[in-house]
C-alpha cells in the first residue's frame, strides 16, 4: 500500500516510515498537516497516519477533509495521538479516522492497524469495481431501451425525448425546427414477394442509409413499421425539403431492387412529407408531426418517390394540409 505519514516531528516520521516499510509498504512523509492536505490532493494514498496535533491543519481536520472533498479511492485514516483521553478517540473517529494509535507508538500495533486498512481498502477498490460495472451496465440498458433492435436506429420513445428537448430550445431560443416522415413505397408489396426476412433486411439497409448521411445535431428514429424520422433542429422548412429529398435520393442510389412494385424505378425508394416549427407558432410536437404525415400522404398521393412540404401561414404557423390536395 502507499502510506502517507503526516507528523511535526521527524523523530515520529522516521519511526513509522521504518515500520511500515518493513513490512513492505512505499511511504511518503508529511512534515505538517497542510503539507499533507497537498500530497493527498495529488498523490495515490491508500493510509493516512497522521498525528492530532500538528501546525497548519490539525489531524481530525484533515480526517474531515478526506472524507468531504477527496474524490477516488478509499482513504483509510489512522489518527495518532499522545492524548489518552476516551473522548478525544471518539473525536477522531467523528471526524472521519477508522482508527487510532496511542503514543508512543509500538510495531505490532501499528502491523495490526495496517492489515485492517489493507483489508479495508481492498473492498472499497472491489465495491468501487462493482458500481463502475453496474453503471456501464445501466448505461447500455438505457441504451437498449432508446434503440430500436431491428434498425439501431434510436427508437420511438428516443425520438419523443429528443423532439421534446428540441421543441423546449426552440421556444426559448425563438429558433426553427423541422421533421421529415418517410415511409417505404410500396414495402407491403416488397414483404409479400421476398418475404418477411429480406423485408428486415431492407429496413436495415434503408436505416445505414439514412444515418450516415445525417448531419451532426441531426437525428434519425424508426418511427414504426416501414416509416422514418428525421429531426432537424435549427432548420428552416426549406432546406429541411432540401435535406429530405437528399435522402430520400441516396436510398434510391442504392438500388435495392423491388421488382413488385407496381410502378417504376423497380428499386426501394422513400416517399417524404415535411413540417416545420418557426418562431411564434403555436403548434405543438404532436400538431407538427401531424403536418408532416399530411405532407406524407400527400408525397404518396402523388406517385411517391417524392417530398412534400407542409404550407407555411403567413403568420408562421404550419397549416393542416388538405390530405390528398
Amino acid at each position: 500500500m502507499r502510506i502517507l505519514i503526516a507528523d511535526d516531528d521527524s523523530t515520529s516520521r522516521l519511526l513509522l516510515k521504518a515500520m511500515a516499510s518493513k513490512l513492505g509498504h512505499t511511504c511518503l512523509v508529511a512534515k505538517d498537516g497542510s503539507s499533507a492536505w497537498d500530497m493527498l490532493s495529488s498523490e495515490s494514498v491508500d493510509v493516512l497516519l497522521t498525528d492530532w496535533v500538528m501546525p497548519g491543519i490539525d489531524g481530525p481536520e484533515l480526517c474531515r477533509r478526506v472524507r468531504h472533498e477527496l474524490s477516488g479511492g478509499y482513504v483509510y485514516v489512522v489518527l495518532i495521538t499522545g492524548l489518552g483521553q476516551p473522548e478525544r478517540v471518539l473525536e477522531g473517529m467523528s471526524a472521519g479516522a477508522d482508527d487510532y494509535l496511542i503514543k508512543p507508538v509500538e510495531p505490532f500495533a501499528v502491523q495490526t492497524r495496517l492489515v485492517a486498512a489493507e483489508r479495508v481498502t481492498a473492498l472499497h477498490r472491489q465495491v468501487a469495481h462493482f458500481r463502475t460495472k453496474l453503471e456501464q451496465a445501466n448505461l447500455e440498458l438505457l441504451g437498449q431501451s432508446l434503440t430500436d433492435a431491428l434498425t439501431g436506429l434510436g427508437n420511438r420513445r428516443r425520438m419523443e425525448e429528443d423532439l421534446g428537448r428540441t421543441h423546449a430550445r426552440a421556444l426559448r431560443a425563438s429558433r426553427p425546427y423541422s421533421v421529415a416522415l418517410f415511409d417505404i413505397d410500396h414495402f407491403k408489396l416488397f414483404n409479400d414477394h421476398y418475404g418477411h426476412l429480406a423485408g428486415d433486411e431492407a429496413l436495415r439497409q434503408v436505416a445505414r442509409c439514412l444515418d450516415k448521411l445525417v448531419r451532426a445535431g441531426e437525428g434519425v428514429y424508426r418511427y414504426g413499421g416501414e416509416e422514418f424520422l428525421l429531426l432537424l433542429p435549427d432548420c428552416t422548412v426549406d432546406d429541411a425539403a432540401v435535406a429530405a429529398r437528399r435522402l430520400c435520393q441516396a436510398v434510391a442510389d442504392t438500388a435495392m431492387a423491388h421488382t413488385a412494385r407496381p410502378t417504376a424505378p423497380a428499386v426501394v425508394t422513400l416517399s417524404g412529407g415535411v413540417s416545420c416549427w418557426a418562431p411564434g407558432s403555436s403548434l405543438m410536437v404532436p400538431e407538427v408531426l401531424n403536418q408532416a404525415d399530411a405532407a406524407l400522404f400527400r408525397a404518396k398521393s402523388a406517385g411517391r418517390n417524392c417530398v412534400q412540404v407542409a404550407p407555411l401561414h403567413s403568420d408562421g404557423n404550419l397549416g393542416r394540409a388538405s390530405v390528398g390536395s
